[in-house]
């Protein structure tokens, strides 16, 4: 008898902790009192918490409604926090039957209005960095046992992770700042627990979580408080379009409408013009907008308003908690419009000076420029989106600038994008580049001298728009994607144990990268601080004989460039240009440091470049 009763007391315990309210996560974790938004969402999960009933009491906060969705493991609540609500920890209690539990939920004191939100802007250059692949600072973070999918890491499979970290930027930081770059731009650093690992991060498994191979949230914030410190920004790479096909809500989807196409797979056209072409056809804007990136990145509907809030308040969170001073979106366009261009809006609400780049990957000035705030292109609508990305000029950079100039082609294709400025609302907003992580180097391979990447360089930082060079530019790092993304993804040498060479020091780089790094570094300190370029308007002329001349003016400061973009030395007539410099005028060179005059002719020597300080 003892026996059976031992028996039936222990089944009732256990069916009694089978039957226990599980919580396992809440999102966010912790808010702010003062946000302009007095709405919050809290997301719940664990074991049917869609059966319980949730309530609290604190002061100045009210519980406005309780959403359940398909899936019993979720359940959302929507708080209103008034301005009368303090800094505190409220209980949330949840009941079902018999069985309740309660969370502990804390609002913090918001950041004073001392907190700088400006944002960055044309008087910076982002310098895009892939942790993965830029510097290993602590190898004991390279597995984590604990992770579902605890990938080995393979410096030798140019697709497998590598082992760089959070750590291993801050150790370089001093070479970052030396450099002269004045923001960070990161890769996704969140979780992404893959198979495979997702070295790039751009397949997200939790939203709210700095994946641990990288180093923690705090470690994240503590290096943005870093980089503060030196006068550097950082900007957060974002991707709302997908997750990863591990993330919580795919494995156990929230509601059936969580996801695009849910019944399964159904790749994207990646054609971006249905969003404005006016005959498009309803299936051609589906499969562009709901269509999935790849198959293991799920493609999230921002229909769905409690998935967009969701996605909203993680972006405003990140903001608040880390610091961050900006936002890269992730394949902007391939979200629903309307979505992203409230979630824009909602953002500037919150931080009226913060800036938000979308990745709007075009071929042509007006597929970009239909994406920017308050395009001239679409009057009927606004996307908010300060600033957008200029792929129409970074495709023809490598061709203008590495080929012979004539009528059509070299430097003549530079002054041709650039003369279609006119389709952008404000073509200082917009971000300029080479490459970056997505397209090949600019560089195929090492150059035998640096003419025509000198006057690349030049170009990027000192046209209009917000310049972003890709990490090891400045060394001559090269190659092209054509067998894997990861070519052009390369480790940066020196920032792994056992590297050989390590290129953060002068002594280990060669005579030609040290003047790869010395030019741009020169530039890019003149550059910092100088209105010139970062507010100053632009006037050029169209290249003639292969001499391109152009010239940024700013109040009674202006500056000059001349580059010839042939192998061969030119000689041209300069009265052309007089009606911004006249023979006998001049200024200092700030490459060589040397006086420079104008001649009624002048000869050019082979990829000749000067920026000329015209300022009296």
């Amino acid at each position: 008898m003892r026996k059976l009763i031992s028996f039936c007391l222990f089944f009732f315990c256990i069916a009694g902790l089978q039957a226990a309210i599980n919580i396992k996560r809440i999102d966010p974790a912790f808010w702010w009192c003062g946000m302009k938004n007095k709405e919050l969402q809290i997301m719940v999960y664990g074991d049917k918490i869609g059966d319980a009933k949730a309530s609290l009491k604190y002061p100045g906060v009210t519980l406005e409604k309780t959403v359940r969705l398909d899936s019993p493991n979720y359940l959302f609540l929507y708080l209103n926090i008034s301005d009368n609500a303090k800094p505190g920890k409220m209980t949330i209690r949840f009941d079902r039957g018999k069985e309740h539990t309660s969370r502990t939920f804390e609002l913090l004191q918001r950041n004073g209005p001392d907190r700088d939100y400006t944002g960055f802007d044309a008087s910076d250059v982002l310098y895009l960095i892939m942790p993965d692949r830029f510097a290993d600072g602590d190898p004991k973070t390279n597995v984590i046992p604990s992770m579902r999918f605890p990938a080995p890491v393979n410096r030798n499979d140019p697709n497998a992770r590598h082992g760089g970290d959070l750590q291993g930027i801050e150790q370089h930081l001093d070479y970052i700042q030396n450099l002269g770059v004045t923001a960070i731009w990161l890769n996704p650093v969140l979780e992404n627990d893959m198979p495979g690992g997702s070295y790039h991060g751009y397949a997200t498994t939790d939203y709210y979580k700095v994946d641990p191979r990288f180093g923690t949230n705090e470690y994240y914030k503590g290096l943005i408080e870093k980089c503060h410190e030196r006068n550097m920004k950082v900007v957060m790479d974002m991707i709302f379009n997908h997750c990863g096909s591990e993330h919580i809500w795919f494995l156990d989807r929230p509601s059936k409408d969580w996801f695009n196409f849910p019944d399964g797979y159904v790749q994207t056209s990646y054609r971006l013009t249905p969003h404005f072409d006016p005959y498009v056809s309803t299936y051609d804007k589906n499969i562009m907008d709901m269509g999935w990136f790849v198959e293991s990145m799920p493609d999230l509907n921002q229909h769905n308003p409690h998935l967009m809030k969701y996605l909203t308040q993680n972006s405003i969170w990140w903001i608040e908690y880390s610091g961050i001073d900006g936002i890269r979106m992730d394949t902007h366009p391939y979200v629903f419009f309307d979505s992203m261009a409230e979630w824009c809006k909602e953002i500037q609400n919150e931080y009226p000076d913060f800036n938000i780049v979308g990745e709007c990957w075009y071929n042509t000035e007006a597929g970009s420029a239909y994406w920017q705030e308050n395009s001239i292109l679409d009057k009927t609508r606004n996307s908010h989106l300060k600033t957008v990305m200029d792929f129409p000029l970074q495709g023809i950079v490598r061709e203008a600038f590495m080929s012979q100039t004539d009528s059509w082609t070299g430097l003549n294709k530079i002054y041709d994008r650039l003369a279609l400025d006119f389709m952008y609302s404000d073509p200082m907003a917009v971000l300029t580049f080479l490459d970056n992580h997505d397209t090949d180097r600019f560089l195929s391979e090492e150059p035998d001298n640096l003419g025509f990447f000198k006057q690349a360089i030049a170009f990027l930082l000192t046209t209009r728009g917000i310049p972003q060079i890709y990490y090891g530019t400045e060394i001559l790092m090269h190659g092209n994607k054509k067998e894997s993304d990861g070519l052009v993804r390369l480790d940066f040498p020196g920032g792994f144990p056992g590297d050989k060479v390590n290129d953060f020091i002068a002594a280990d780089r060669t005579p030609l990268q040290n003047e790869a790094f010395d030019f741009i570094q020169k530039i890019l300190k003149w550059r910092k601080g100088n209105e010139v370029i970062s507010k100053g308007n632009m006037k050029h002329f169209m290249p003639t004989n292969g001499i391109y001349l152009y010239q940024r003016k700013f109040k009674d400061k202006r500056i000059i460039v001349i580059m010839n973009g042939n192998d061969t030395a030119k000689s041209i007539d300069m009265s052309r240009y007089k009606e911004i410099l006249k023979p006998g005028e001049g200024g200092i060179d700030i490459i060589s440091g040397e006086p420079f005059i104008c001649s009624p002719r002048m000869d050019f020597a082979p990829r000749a470049l000067y920026i000329i300080d015209m300022t009296p």
